[in-house]
């Protein structure tokens, strides 16, 4: 008995049963509904995906756009309190200088020079 006898005896005696890879799934659906519902809902799914990420694009593009505005305000602001800093020590500067003025022709000024009054009445 050699090897090619034996194959042969083998063969005879079983029966060939054909395995899932040997079926020809082209002619053959397997599950119809689930199937056809499988892409529809995946496709749902990246649907209501792709809509959340849109949802969460605007929202992120409006808040970015909300922040520049604040920033620029910010900085407008900032800019209008350095303006008014100055115009302040401006003011005061000038105020100085008036009331130093006005000091200046009060002391100088008759009309205002202190009167001793007692000793008027005397």
């Amino acid at each position: 008995m050699d090897g090619s006898s034996k194959e042969d005896e083998e063969e005879s005696t079983f029966t060939n049963i054909s395995l899932a890879d040997d079926i020809d799934h082209s002619s053959r659906i397997v599950y119809p509904r689930l199937k056809s519902l499988l892409p529809k809902m995946m496709n749902a799914d990246m649907d209501a995906v792709d809509a959340e990420n849109q949802v969460e694009l605007e929202e992120k593009t409006r808040l970015i756009n909300q922040v520049l505005e604040l920033q620029h305000t910010l900085e407008d602001l900032s800019a209008r309190v350095d303006a008014v800093k100055e115009e302040n020590l401006k003011l005061k500067s000038e105020n100085q200088v008036l009331g130093q003025y006005i000091e200046n022709l009060m002391s100088a000024s008759s009309v205002f020079q202190t009167t001793d009054t007692k000793s008027k009445r005397k």
